[in-house]
């Protein structure tokens, strides 16, 4: 089943954007899914156990470390076009 996945990581550290670097660099180690990332969040898409385990594996590398991480996602069971902006009308 192919799901697309919407995570927000929210270090709680005057100097978090290294922290979120790594996580997004960790995600992009699976040639097996799509990334997508903004200013906002990164989207994920892919085969639900394929994305779930670089989401799990970046998770846990963040949080392994001394910053206190909070994560927010959005998973949807469909595979979205996360490469190509929405039509708005």
């Amino acid at each position: 089943m192919k799901i697309t996945l919407d995570i927000s990581l929210y270090p709680l550290d005057a100097d978090y954007i290294p922290v979120i670097k790594r996580f997004i660099r960790e995600l992009r180690k699976q040639a097996q899914i799509e990334i997508v990332t903004n200013q906002m969040s990164t989207q994920v898409r892919g085969e639900f156990d394929i994305v779930w385990a670089a989401v799990t594996a970046g998770m846990r590398q963040s949080m392994a470390g001394d910053i206190k991480c909070m994560f927010v996602t959005k998973c949807l069971n469909a595979d979205l076009d996360i490469g190509r902006l929405p039509v708005i009308e």
